[in-house]
């Protein structure tokens, strides 16, 4: 194109320059002796990290024993269940109460099948290599999910003690199932898009879909168990006192147990890749009909940070959606910004702003947490308590820390309670959300 400089093909004496400029690197034997024995994360950690990650916080929830997701993308369901069942600890003394993610993730998948048949009947004159029928049709069986979503399930389901419903071998290593299902529901709706070309009418659509839904259930019900109807509630206390309700719906648990109402909650999002001050919405990703909507209120990352701040200082511990697979030491239970120097170890500038990284796919919400602690320096944050759920054998009995430079870099979301934000905040909650494609980068 005239006027356009672009890449030419590669010859040999452009070869031999860039050998021969190489050459010129003093540095250059001893470091591709040391990054090619010790691999590029080895070579360019920083030793100097814990003397700026220790576990000392000004402002601390207490919390007991980490749960532990093992082998599967349910984050966005233990993070919920743990704000959940650390308010129940509180409330009822009982340190390490555990709720059940096998009841949620089982109705998840019913739920989600059923969204799914209703978006493939709803696209189905368009074209199989749309991008929104191309990203139905990706991994309609996977497990990774919203706030909302899991919100959604609690509000219509309840919740039960992990005791009543126990994870399963296909709960803790999902990807057998998640394959098998995917394959069912990509099969399910080719056949619904070619009954809708056909015209077929309301009535033959529902049939059909009411008899590959219970297809998912009998899946569901094989592989993690059926969910229970109603449960006798037993537990004891941490002064050693017996308590039993019996006969309890999850719903009814959850009503008589909980005072959280989960609508005086909204995810509050860092994403400057999108104008601030605006409420947005993903509804491509909702798993429920009818259910909560997936919402983000876009603000700058101050104000994501002091509300954070407000609600661990009022004893309330906080999901919060993050990039956890930058710069992160798993073992050690490490978040720093500058963990490790890879750019500086190949003399090279890696820096990407965070609307950049969004914009081009290198930032992405990869998983959820729980903040449960804050270090303030003169009310400043300096590094916060993070609960993960990846069992005790990472971090600090699966306790991570994590640096303020890496929470403004990689933190996406945290879920507060509406009464933290300003006035100016809460009254954008009224206004239409502005609709995100489903390939956003908050997906």
């Amino acid at each position: 194109m005239e006027g356009t400089h672009m890449a030419t093909k590669l010859t040999q004496k452009a070869l031999a320059a860039l050998r021969a400029k190489h050459a010129e690197d003093p540095s250059a034997p001893v470091l591709t002796r040391t990054i090619t024995k010790n691999g590029i994360k080895a070579a360019s950690f920083d030793n100097q990290a814990a003397s700026r990650l220790d576990r000392t916080f000004s402002v601390e929830v207490p919390t007991g024993k980490v749960s532990n997701q093992k082998h599967s993308g349910r984050c966005w369901e233990f993070s919920l269940l743990n704000t959940l069942r650390h308010k129940f600890a509180t409330k009822y003394h009982v340190k390490d109460f555990e709720l059940s993610e096998n009841y949620l993730f089982f109705w998840d998948k019913i739920e989600r099948a059923n969204i799914f048949y209703r978006n493939v009947e709803q696209t189905a004159r368009q074209p199989i290599n749309d991008r929104l029928v191309q990203f139905l049709f990706d991994n309609p069986g996977e497990d990774g999910g919203q706030w909302a979503m899991a919100a959604s399930l609690v509000q219509k389901y309840g919740v039960v003690p992990a005791s009543v419903m126990p994870e399963t071998y296909n709960t803790d290593n999902t990807s057998e199932f998640q394959e098998v299902l995917s394959r069912k529901l990509r099969k399910d709706g080719l056949k619904l898009r070619q009954l809708v070309m056909n015209g077929a009418n309301e009535a033959e659509l529902q049939s059909l879909e009411k008899s590959m839904l219970q297809e998912v259930y009998r899946m569901a019900a094989y592989s993690f168990g059926e969910p229970p109807t109603h449960f006798d509630l037993e537990y004891r206390d941490d002064e050693h006192q017996y308590h039993r309700t019996a006969n309890l719906t999850p719903q009814q648990f959850y009503q008589d147990y909980f005072d959280t109402d989960l609508d005086d909650y909204v995810v509050v999002t860092n994403s400057p890749d999108k104008p601030f001050n605006q409420l947005y919405s993903l509804p491509d990703e909702d798993n429920i009909i009818g259910g909560k909507p997936i919402e983000f209120l876009n603000v700058d990352m101050g104000v994501l940070t002091d509300v954070a701040v407000q609600q661990l200082k009022s004893g309330e511990t906080i999901w919060f959606g993050n990039d956890v697979l930058r710069q992160m030491d798993r073992k050690a239970g490490y978040l720093d910004a500058h963990l490790f120097e890879s750019a500086k170890l190949f003399g090279i500038n890696g820096h990407m702003t965070k609307a950049q990284r969004l914009l081009t796919g290198e930032g992405e919400v990869s998983h959820a947490m729980t903040l449960t602690g804050v270090d303030l320096v003169n009310e400043t944050p300096t590094k916060w308590k993070v609960e993960n759920s990846w069992g005790v054998e990472n971090g600090d009995k699966g306790y991570f820390v994590m640096t303020q430079e890496w929470f403004d870099a990689y933190v996406y979301e945290v879920v507060v309670h509406k009464q933290f934000l300003a006035p100016e905040f809460q009254a954008l909650l009224t206004e239409p959300a502005r609709r995100l494609p489903a390939w956003d980068p908050l997906s």
